[in-house]
């Protein structure tokens, strides 16, 4: 940086900010609702409690997309101490056209300690009760579905005693 430069920083003081522009909206892409296995209870970790939850099938659809999710695939979770649930799932997707989508989907989930309870006693609470949210990445080889994997998504849960639903927004 020239001495000049840094003179004319100087005298010319604070550079205002520019006004803060409006948040990007989100575009619906599609929902899916996956059906789930019988937990496998590995134990405690040194982060949490792990659990693996088989995803054996389920369907999705959207504007232009339509499919099943395939029995491939998993929700590897962490459970800490405090209830937060560390979301870390992989699984396929086939379209009614054939095209695979693999989907990895990190996320958390939470809500207070008696909501919780009953989550794990197998019982429907409110949807609106329990903090979902993901970010999921997908990849597929298939030319029409590209648009998947040139978007930054992010996804809103619901958690029922044997499948969830998940709602996938493309941020524009």
């Amino acid at each position: 940086m020239s001495l000049l430069f840094v003179l004319f920083l100087a005298q010319s003081g604070p550079v205002p900010l520019p006004a803060v522009p409006p948040a990007p909206g989100l575009v619906f892409a599609f929902q899916a609702r996956v059906e789930l296995g019988t937990p496998i209870e590995i134990g405690q970790v040194p982060q949490g409690r792990r659990r693996i939850i088989p995803i054996i099938g389920g369907t999705f659809d959207g504007p232009g997309l339509k499919g099943q999710a395939l029995n491939q695939g998993a929700d590897w979770q962490i459970v800490r101490a405090d209830g937060l649930a560390e979301l870390d799932t992989r699984y396929l997707l086939e379209t009614d056209a054939g095209q695979l989508i693999y989907v990895q989907n990190a996320g958390t989930r939470h809500a207070a300690p008696d909501v919780l309870a009953k989550l794990a006693a197998g019982e429907v609470v409110d949807p609106t009760l329990v903090y979902f949210r993901t970010v999921p990445t997908f990849e597929t080889s298939a030319p029409e579905l590209q648009w998947l994997t040139r978007s930054i998504f992010v996804g809103t849960g619901e958690r029922y005693p044997t499948y969830v639903i998940i709602r996938f927004w493309r941020v524009p």
